[in-house]
Parts: C-alpha cells; sequence; structure tokens
C-alpha cells in the first residue's frame, strides 16, 4: 500500500495538545464512530488522572502504540491523534493494514503536564529548558519494568506501568511502538529485532522530510549499532554490565534504582518494538562525517568533562534553597538522582574512552558537535529544573522562609538566563516543523508494521 498520501494529509501542527485536549479528542472519537472505535480506562496516573486506550478496527494482528512515554516527548501524541481519526475515517487504510490498533496518547500523564508551560510555544532551547521536566528513573514509566539480573531485583512498577504491563499480557501485541522525541541532534531509531530490509526505507522517509540523520555519538556507550542511525533497543542489563566493567567496583545494584523498559517486557510474546527518536532541534552538522581535525576522545573528554563540572556548579545552587525542600518537589527528586551518580559516571566515562580504540581515531564533524555543542544544551535542562525546584520550594515555604528563597529564585534566574543565552549564542541550531516529525513518525510506524505483515504473507 502506498501510505504517502496518509503521511501528507498530517496537518500542520504549530502546538502540542495538552492533557486534557487529547482526552477531549479521545472521547469525541469514540462517540463519532462507535462501531470502529471504543474507549476504555486502563489505569490512572499516581496523581489521579485516568489513562485511557482506544482500540480501533478489528485485524487479525495486534499493534499497541503508546506516546509520551517520558513526559518531554509530546511528538507521538501528536501523530497518534491524527492517526486514530484517520483509522477511523479511511476504512480503506484501515483494513489494507489488517491490525487492531491500541493507543495509549500518554502514559507519563503527571510529568507531561508539568512540561505542558512549552507546548504552546515559543519552541526555543530557552523556553525549552525553563520548562522541562524529567522525572527520577525510579519514576518513570519506561524504566520501571520488573528486571531480575546479577543483583539487580527491581520489582516496584509504578501504577502506570502497571497499566501498561496489563495491556502488554492481554493483547500480547505482534507490533509495539514507543513513540519518543529526542531533544537536540537528528534522526535514530531503536529496534528489538534486527531487519536490514527496512534500514534504507526509514532513512529515505525521514531524509525527504528535510530532518537529519544522527550520525554523532550514540546515547549511551553500550548501545550496539545496527546500521547508521539505527541501534539494537537495549535493556537494563546492558547498563548494568557496562556500569560493572567501567565503574568504581561498587554494586551497579547500588546505583540502579530503576527497571527495564516495556520492550523487554514485552519480548516473551514475539513482539517486534520500534522506537523512532525525532529531534525538535537539529543542526546539519549532525550528519557530517568528514574529519574534525583532532581525535575523537579529545571531544568526548571535553564534554564529559563540561557535564561533570556543570553538574557540580548546579549542587553549589541546589545547596542554597536544599534545606527549605519540603513535600513532594519533583523537580528537586531528579537534581538529588543526577548529583549523586555524577562523580560515578563521569569517571566511568573516562575509563571508558581512555579503554576504547575507536576514540583514538579521528573525530567527525558530527561526533564533535554531539560532545562539544549539544552537552551544554541537556545541562542547560538541568539548570531548568534547578530554577523550577526552587520556585516550588518558594510557593511551598513557611512565611518566615519566603523573603530569602525569592532571593534565591531571582539569583538561579540569572544563572539560567546567562546559561541559556550562552547555549543558544554558541549553538547553530533550526527548529523541526512539528508536521514533519509527525509525519516521519508515521512513516516509520507504516513502514515497519507493513514490513511485519508482509514477512508473514510470504
Amino acid at each position: 500500500m502506498d501510505f504517502q498520501k496518509i503521511i501528507n494529509d498530517v496537518p500542520d501542527y504549530q502546538t502540542f495538545l495538552t492533557i486534557d485536549e487529547m482526552d477531549a479528542d479521545s472521547f469525541a472519537l469514540a462517540r463519532e464512530f462507535p462501531n470502529i472505535c471504543s474507549l476504555s480506562k486502563i489505569g490512572q496516573s499516581r496523581q489521579g488522572h485516568p489513562m485511557y486506550c482506544l482500540k480501533i478496527g478489528n485485524g487479525e494482528k495486534k499493534a499497541l502504540l503508546f506516546g509520551l512515554p517520558h513526559p518531554n516527548e509530546p511528538i507521538g501524541a501528536m501523530m497518534l491523534t491524527y492517526l486514530s481519526r484517520k483509522l477511523c475515517t479511511d476504512a480503506a487504510f484501515r483494513e489494507e493494514m489488517g491490525y487492531t490498533w491500541y493507543i495509549i496518547k500518554a502514559a507519563d500523564i503527571d510529568g507531561t503536564k508539568l512540561n505542558e508551560g512549552w507546548f504552546k510555544g515559543p519552541i526555543t532551547l530557552t523556553n525549552y529548558a525553563r520548562h522541562f521536566f524529567r522525572p527520577t528513573a525510579e519514576e518513570q514509566v519506561e524504566w520501571t519494568f520488573p528486571v531480575d539480573y546479577k543483583t539487580l531485583h527491581f520489582h516496584q512498577p509504578i501504577p502506570e506501568t502497571k497499566a501498561l504491563m496489563k495491556i502488554i499480557d492481554e493483547v500480547k501485541p505482534d507490533f509495539m511502538f514507543s513513540l519518543h522525541n529526542s531533544g537536540f541532534g537528528g534522526a535514530y531509531w531503536y529496534i528489538s529485532q534486527e531487519a536490514p530490509e527496512i534500514y534504507a526505507a526509514l532513512h529515505q522517509k525521514t531524509v525527504d522530510l528535510g530532518i537529519p540523520l544522527h550520525l554523532g555519538e550514540p546515547e549511551a556507550p553500550y548501545i550496539k549499532q545496527l546500521y547508521p542511525a539505527i541501534f539494537r533497543l537495549n535493556g537494563i542489563e546492558e547498563e548494568y554490565d557496562y556500569m560493572e566493567k567501567y565503574g568504581d567496583g561498587k554494586d551497579p545494584a547500588k546505583e540502579i534504582t530503576a527497571g527495564n523498559s516495556s520492550d523487554s517486557y514485552a519480548a516473551k510474546y514475539g513482539t517486534f518494538t520500534l522506537v523512532a527518536e525525532l529531534p525538535y532541534f537539529c543542526s546539519k552538522k549532525i550528519t557530517d562525517c568528514s574529519p574534525a581535525g583532532f581525535p575523537r576522545a579529545q571531544a568526548a573528554k571535553k564534554g564529559a568533562t563540561y557535564k561533570y563540572e556543570s553538574y557540580q556548579e548546579i549542587a553549589s545552587s541546589y545547596a542554597l534553597y536544599k534545606k527549605y525542600v519540603h513535600g513532594d518537589n519533583p523537580f528537586t527528586k531528579m537534581l538529588d538522582m543526577m548529583i549523586k551518580l555524577n562523580e560515578s559516571s563521569y569517571h566511568a566515562s573516562m575509563k571508558y574512552i581512555a579503554s576504547n580504540p575507536d576514540f583514538q581515531k579521528e573525530c567527525t564533524i558530527s561526533q564533535a558537535f554531539d560532545s562539544l555543542e549539544v552537552v551544554p544544551f541537556y545541562v542547560l535542562l538541568s539548570w531548568g529544573l534547578c530554577l523550577r525546584g526552587a520556585e516550588v520550594a518558594y510557593r511551598q515555604a513557611a512565611d518566615h522562609d519566603k523573603n530569602e528563597l525569592q532571593k534565591i529564585v531571582k539569583q538561579l534566574q540569572t544563572i539560567f538566563d546567562e546559561k541559556a543565552e550562552q547555549v543558544e549564542k554558541n549553538t547553530a541550531y533550526a527548529i523541526n516543523p512539528i508536521q514533519q516529525l509527525v509525519r516521519s513518525q508515521l512513516a516509520s510506524g507504516l513502514t515497519v508494521m507493513n514490513d511485519l505483515k508482509n514477512r508473514e504473507q510470504k
């Protein structure tokens, strides 16, 4: 089937939907198409917000798609909003695909609400960082699936994860699409099973939309590349082994506070899992594999050192108000985790760089960009968390502490503004249109699903 018209019909979105807007759209769809689409509550968030799942069609194969596995990643929710309506209104498309669709627009509802401050724009590095939120590992929907590996034993899935576990067990999906976004760089993919026949198509459909491929450093050193910008999905086991080999000799289970991911949980059903990472911000440098004129290790060490020293600076700023933190402050929870892991993570990175001969090779422009320009952007997100943590502390403080906290908030706002100005000045970037990101994510999913169907028919 030619999916191009389906892809081309994606609206020209200018902003992202809030949780309430997503829910309203799902309810409207179920009312409009009761014979095709049903809406059910599959659980609720820790804050008590219902989690909803749309079921569309009655095909033989089963597909489970969920957006916002991390709360700062709303592109997938936009794709699912468009796709769910298209499936209801286009019978030929629905029948040709041959799937029953289970669609969850938002997995991390509470965290998403803490990101909604940037959803309506402007979409800039600064505004994104100022309103950014990401929970700690043990409070992440996508990272709290059960695992038993060596000394690591995690069996405390959060309610949202339990809801996903239940629907995975009920549906036993042939295909699962965890809809992620990267912050900065280029497009890349993770797959649970090798499928060389689709690699070129994934590339081409995204490049045709004007989105560059990510040809810089992988997200983590232990990730296995199958093809440029395409990686094998990894579980917490690979992180454990990396820490065991390059860490400080301590039991990795003492520092790993979370569990496994959805693809690991669904593997028992033979599920093919796809993750498509699409960036809000991009640069042509991320595709430039020409030599940078210095060893890869030089850039990697400089990036790791910048991150390490920046987190030390953030720790000092956080210390200004840490004694005033009481009750539930989601932003400081994340700061506590990052500061705790800063030392061991830095030394593991430096040890890995020193021991890996690939880092003695000449650095590419894309690798240098990742280490030297993208790292400061991600550090800026942590400065945003530090400032937001202080704002929450101020709102929760006793009256006699408010004057002091107000001064600290003002001081941190000044620091954040200075850091943001530096990042904006030193980083040449473009903003990927939401429409193109949604098109790319949709094209990726349809490509894989169609391939799976064709394989079975042969």
